[in-house]
């Protein structure tokens, strides 16, 4: 009987589940494809001769984007790209019905142009952008780039009440939308870096509340004061929708890079004084509280629904399961139809039904985003998932709060559903960093694994070193070292 020696046990398998993400592919591109025939038959009762061109470019945008994650990042999460597919393609839909309503002003086909460059930001990102980390090395030169964005539309003629926009022509961006991301990059990369300092060091303020505790100013102050100059150059530019954004990604990153409940309770105390206090003296801003307050009350006044008021009556005529779409007449909101309110579509077309599979939608979007986070073996790489889902879930709930009456209106876009080429172009980026950074979670790594983003330099910490409150999946807690 001779002995053996065992070999080590074989590597676990990952599977890549890209089969997976190209099935469910198909029927994001097939309910858009359905929907915009249902338009066509509502309307017109006849099929829209171009149904078959929307489909096919739909699809060769979808499959085009497949490639790129099969190729470029074959371990990414199979769910993020259909769910960006498929919300795109209701958007187009929902945005072609009320072109319908306004045949001297088209908005569908910009926004497929739109949509198309926000795809190929996509393929460029998932195909050019190694790893994650890289981003580290920019965290500086992206908070700046971010105020530059920021503060330029300051210059620039209000549209609407806000200063958010910058014209040339007929060509017109609206820069806060990139400006979020870069700032969740410089967020992520100096919360890493300091994670340890801003969570066991400082002042506590309350013996009875240990987690009542400030950090150093030194430590502490150059975030604040970015994030502080950012929201006041926010302000001026009367854009509070983007301010209540930037507010929360800054409170949510910041708890949980440190674990500290008390983040949260300083970030709500904040943001009600600041919310009382804009809302006083900024008069865009408190005739929006004021119709959020009595939605109806330029009705009981003899002048007609405003918007919020012709939102709510667009729900409520949806009912359960919705007038069908091209049935209903949430045309009559307004200039915001197709922007602010398309929600107000969604919900008398599709009904409660429907809008809540949109919801879901969202939900399972920023869920995904998390476990990312939470499988990431890098502080930077959690930070960043964490920030770029909150990014569209913040969004989601503030434009659904404010259409629905539950919040003041804030003047935002929903992410892929409403028109605006800004906001669809970032959002497809916001997707490419999410798969790029779930291929780096979910990719067998070697024992010794190197650092892309340039090891520990100046405000940025290496991979594998980890602190408080971003403890994922394989770490060690102190009780358990």
């Amino acid at each position: 009987m001779t002995a053996t020696t065992a070999g080590p046990p074989p590597a676990l398998r990952v599977p890549k589940r890209r089969g997976v993400e190209l099935s469910l592919l198909v029927g994001a591109v097939l309910i858009p494809v359905l929907g915009y025939i249902a338009v066509g038959l509502g309307k017109h009762h006849a099929l829209p001769p171009d149904a078959a061109g929307y489909g096919a470019g739909l699809g060769a945008l979808a499959l085009l984007a497949h490639l790129a994650v099969r190729l470029r990042a074959p371990y990414a999460d199979p769910l993020f790209l259909p769910i960006a597919v498929l919300l795109n393609g209701l958007g187009l839909v929902l945005i072609y019905r009320l072109d319908l309503e306004t045949p001297g002003n088209s908005a569908a086909p910009t926004q497929l142009v739109w949509s198309t460059l926000g795809a190929a930001l996509f393929i460029a990102v998932v195909a050019f952008l190694p790893d994650h980390r890289v981003l580290q090395r920019y965290a500086y030169l992206s908070v700046a780039t971010a105020l530059v964005l920021l503060i330029v539309p300051i210059f620039f003629p209000a549209v609407n009440g806000a200063k958010i926009w910058i014209r040339f022509g007929g060509f017109s961006f609206q820069p806060g939308e990139f400006a979020k991301v870069l700032l969740a990059v410089f967020f992520a990369a100096y919360l890493a870096a300091n994670r340890n300092a801003l969570a066991y060091t400082g002042r506590r303020l309350w013996r009875r509340l240990p987690w009542l505790q400030l950090p150093t100013g030194r430590v502490l102050g150059p975030l604040v004061a970015i994030w502080l100059l950012s929201v006041v150059v926010l302000v001026l530019e009367r854009d509070l929708g983007t301010s209540l954004l930037f507010f929360g990604l800054f409170v949510i990153m910041l708890y949980v890079a440190t674990g500290r409940t008390g983040w949260i309770a300083v970030g709500l105390v904040l943001a009600a004084v600041g919310a009382f206090a804009v809302g006083s003296l900024e008069p865009h801003v408190n005739s929006r509280v004021q119709d959020w307050l009595d939605p109806y009350a330029s009705i009981n006044a003899g002048q007609g629904p405003g918007q919020l008021a012709q939102s709510l009556f667009a729900f409520a005529a949806g009912g359960m399961t919705g007038t069908g779409l091209g049935l209903g007449h949430s045309i009559l909101i307004g200039f915001a139809a197709k922007s602010d309110f398309i929600l107000a579509t969604a919900g008398e077309e599709l009904g409660l039904v429907g809008l809540t599979a949109i919801f879901l939608l969202y939900a399972l979007l920023v869920a995904r985003g998390l476990r990312t986070g939470l499988s990431l073996r890098d502080p930077f790489g959690r930070l960043l998932a964490v920030g770029l889902s909150a990014i569209l879930g913040l969004q989601a709930f503030v434009i659904a709060g404010g259409v629905m009456g539950l919040i003041p209106l804030t003047g935002m876009a929903m992410p892929f559903l409403a028109q605006g080429g800004s906001s669809v172009v970032t959002n497809w980026a916001i997707v490419a960093l999410l798969i790029r950074l779930s291929d780096s979670a979910r990719r067998p790594r070697p024992e010794a694994d190197s650092d892309p983003g340039g090891g520990s330099g100046p405000g940025v910490d290496g991979p594998g070193v980890d602190g408080p409150g971003v403890h994922g999946p394989g770490d060690r807690t102190e009780a358990g070292s």
